[in-house]
């Protein structure tokens, strides 16, 4: 049986427009939670924190790791010199087969893993952070690529429009209504709307491009695509509740008040070190030349205790009573820190609502209004052509900056979400 050619009894430029939908796959576009989730699973930045969190745990274990046992073999009893003319140079040789251990006391086994598990946890919410600030510019890179889509829409939506203004034009130009130089000075404008559409697609597709980096996506950018809500919400908590928010979730504020606890244990362990740590030894003899025939074969014990007269870890123990004073006043700065962060954002999303609230529910209409107004007006002759240039150039502001104050709030939103440590805004 010969197989079968879907595209046999298509038409060339037809056969090749299913062909290239069957080899390309679909743009798929991603949900913030989707986007989020693959910046997650994929960011190199991301992956080295977290590696640093298992370098931490591995300390744990090299922390708590007993002193290893010492091993000393010495030999003795070698004679040197011919007794009576006879040399037997080995004949009294005896070897010392010694063991010896380090015994550590006041605990310094445990607080050094105490110190390490604290370390560990240090780690852990720095890595949070970190995950918390790139999300932020994740955050804004992706509102950064809907208020390009956004603009891009307005775009091709005014020269849609304007095509319809030139048609009108022409129809009054054919009616003697107008004369040729006003039909042509609206013509030439049109390249206004095509330089903004193509200034919009290059804005969307660098926008995408840094969306795809964070996300260390190779998928081509023709391909690629984001979609979410592009508005604002005038409902915010009380400052308040976000400053509680704040203290609750920021991880480097809560690092802050892990290094204060690492530091009071490294204190404790300065102290300890500073204590004396017996070292406890014993050996084994086999002397075949002793005097003593009870004696040939005998054991032997010592305890090796330094004497801590002059160096008792003083300086340690002043370095980390100081370091005490010092996380202290790091984790005072980084709460003074957390209440500036979320006044600062607060009052930026307050500011942006305030100017979206007008734009929303009265200027936009009105811009529309007047545009379609006039535009009808000067369809019947009512109306200049500077009016209607006027009108149609006013709709494009008012459009143009309600569609950037809306990224201006997302972003405000996203560093508010940044400084409470946690989303309030989704």
């Amino acid at each position: 049986m010969k197989p079968i050619f879907p595209f046999r009894s298509a038409p060339p430029a037809t056969a090749l427009l299913l062909l290239a939908a069957t080899l390309c796959p679909a743009q798929q576009s991603l949900s913030w939670e989707q986007v989020k989730a693959k910046f997650e699973a994929a960011n190199p930045s991301l992956k080295a924190a977290a590696l640093s969190v298992d370098e931490a745990r591995a300390e744990e274990t090299t922390a708590y790791l007993r002193p290893n046992p010492q091993f000393t073999l010495a030999e003795d009893g070698t004679q040197i010199v011919p007794h009576n003319g006879v040399w037997q140079p080995f004949a009294g040789t005896y070897v010392v087969p010694t063991l010896s251990y380090l015994h550590e006391r006041d605990r310094k086994r445990e607080l050094r893993r105490e110190s390490a598990k604290q370390g560990t946890a240090i780690a852990e919410s720095q890595n949070e952070d970190l995950k918390r600030t790139l999300e932020f510019t994740l955050r804004t890179a992706f509102v950064n690529t809907l208020q390009q889509k956004s603009i891009l829409e307005l775009a091709k939506a005014d020269l849609e429009y304007y095509d319809h203004v030139i048609q009108i034009a022409r129809d009054r130009f054919n009616a003697g209504d107008i004369a040729r130089i006003d039909l042509d000075r609206i013509e030439l404008l049109r390249v206004q709307y095509e330089t903004e559409i193509q200034s919009a697609k290059v804005n969307l597709r660098t926008a995408k491009i840094q969306l795809l980096q964070l996300l260390n996506e190779r998928t081509p950018v023709e391909l690629f695509d984001v979609d979410g809500p592009f508005d604002f919400t005038d409902s915010l908590k009380p400052l308040d509740d976000l400053r509680q928010a704040a203290l609750d979730a920021r991880p480097d504020l809560r690092a802050a008040l892990q290094t204060i606890q690492q530091s009071q244990t490294n204190h404790k362990l300065a102290i300890a070190n500073g204590s004396t740590d017996p070292t406890l030894s014993a050996w084994y003899t086999y002397n075949s030349s002793n005097n003593n025939p009870n004696g040939i074969q005998t054991v032997g014990a010592s305890i090796n205790i330094p004497l801590r007269i002059f160096d008792r870890n003083q300086g340690e123990k002043q370095r980390t009573l100081i370091d005490i004073d010092k996380s202290k006043q790091a984790d005072e700065a980084a709460r003074a820190q957390v209440f500036s962060d979320v006044d600062s954002a607060y009052a930026q999303v307050e500011s942006v609502v305030v100017l979206l609230k007008p734009y929303k529910e009265k200027y936009k209409d009105q811009a529309t209004r007047v545009r379609d107004t006039v535009t009808y007006s000067y369809q019947q002759g009512g109306a200049s052509l500077i009016d209607m240039l006027t009108a149609q150039s006013d709709y494009r502001a008012v459009q143009l900056a309600y569609l950037q104050l809306i990224g201006s709030y997302l972003t405000a939103a996203g560093q508010l979400n940044l400084a409470v440590g946690r989303e309030v805004i989704p």
